[in-house]
Formats: structure tokens, C-alpha cells, sequence
């Protein structure tokens, strides 16, 4: 039996199928609009309208132009870009890690969730523990003034009143952890959620210049 050659056809079919086993290194929501979005995918500028799929796998689920975000779905992940702060990796569901680039400013941020509430986080290895202020700890759901443990802490705006919780979980990419210390702080600061080192202790963590690689320890 003779080998048909492969049809253009075909070339572009595999061109457009997604592969769920590559990861893209840099991800970027560049711009915005209703039931669209432009994303920098690895420096490849992709225009996608909701349901789309990119070349790389990245479908594009929903937007919300209001706050500034699209949420999209790669390598088995449904996770949220936020405009022009957000610098994602994506890496294949199960790999037990995240990818972080820096932004231009040189902090690295991760869109993640604490007990399945999406939050924010700024990246604070100086930060002893997760830092969080009441606001954003009453939209999570945590009874921080019955369950937590008073505190005193000093602050740029002066002395505020404190609460040491447990969190039973804090996801990070594919980096999922029970049981983390946090604190919460009584105003508006910390303005982002402080990823401090009651987190960032429990894994492997490896920076290159403005990339940084985490990975949990087995």
C-alpha cells in the first residue's frame, strides 16, 4: 500500500489542535474588549474571541471588561489574566508547580485562590506568613475576629490590630497546600495578598533573572 503524502488539510488541522502537553512559557493579556481579547501567548500576538482556541491551546472562556480580566483555559487549567499586570505561565495540570515573570516594575504576581475564592497574590518573600487585609478576608470568608488569634503589628499607617489564621487551602498554579498560616490585618493593607514564606517556605523556589519557578516538595 503506497503513502498518501499528507494533505495541506491535515497540516492545518494539526496546526489548530490544541496540544494539552505543551506549556506556554509567557503569557500576556495585552487588550481587552467585550467577548474578545488580544493575549500574547510566548510573544505571538493571538486575537481571540470567546470559544476560540488559539494555535498553542489557549481557549479563551469568557471576559469581563469591567475588571479588567479574561479567563481562559490551557493544559487542563481554567485560569484568569488580568490586564496589563498579569504575567502567567501555564504549565500541564498535575505538574505540581507554577512559572511567575516579573512585571515591569520587577514584582511577580500569581492569580491563585484560598479556599476556592480567587484571589490575587503579590509575591513577598519578606512577608514571614500570608498577609491579607479585612476586606478582602470577609470576601474569602474567613472568621478571622472568632477563629484568629489578636494581634498588634506596626505598619507605614501606623499600629493596626492583627488576627493569625489558618487557611485550609491556598492554590498557586498546580501548587496546592492545607493548612497555612495567614494574617490578617484590620484597614485596607496590604492592598494585593501577600504570598509570604508560611507558603513559599513549604516549597522549591528558583529565580532567573525576572522568571521564577516554585515547585512543591514531595
Amino acid at each position: 500500500m503506497s503513502r498518501r503524502p499528507i494533505s495541506l488539510y491535515a497540516l492545518l488541522l494539526l496546526a489548530i489542535t490544541p496540544s494539552w502537553l505543551q506549556a506556554a512559557d509567557k503569557i500576556t493579556l495585552h487588550a481587552l474588549f467585550k467577548n474578545k481579547a488580544i493575549i500574547m501567548i510566548d510573544g505571538a500576538r493571538r486575537v481571540l474571541s470567546v470559544g476560540q482556541t488559539s494555535p498553542e491551546g489557549l481557549k479563551l472562556l469568557d471576559t469581563d471588561t469591567r475588571e479588567e480580566t479574561a479567563r481562559i483555559e490551557m493544559n487542563g487549567r481554567i485560569d484568569e489574566l488580568r490586564l496589563g499586570v498579569v504575567i502567567s505561565a501555564i504549565t500541564p495540570q498535575g505538574s505540581g508547580g507554577a512559572t511567575l515573570f516579573a512585571d515591569p516594575s520587577g514584582h511577580f504576581y500569581a492569580d491563585g485562590s484560598i479556599n476556592g475564592v480567587p484571589v490575587r497574590f503579590l509575591v513577598d518573600t519578606g512577608a514571614t506568613s500570608i498577609a491579607m487585609n479585612s476586606a478582602v478576608a470577609r470576601r474569602i470568608g474567613v472568621d478571622y475576629m472568632k477563629r484568629g488569634r489578636p494581634g498588634i503589628a506596626s505598619t507605614a499607617s501606623g499600629m493596626v490590630r492583627t488576627y493569625q489564621v489558618k487557611l485550609k487551602r491556598v492554590k498557586v498554579g498546580d501548587i496546592v497546600l492545607h493548612n497555612v498560616e495567614a494574617g490578617v490585618l484590620e484597614g485596607g493593607f496590604p492592598h494585593d495578598v501577600l504570598l509570604g514564606m508560611s507558603f513559599l517556605g513549604r516549597l522549591n523556589m528558583k529565580r532567573e533573572g525576572n522568571r521564577m519557578e516554585l515547585r512543591k516538595r514531595y
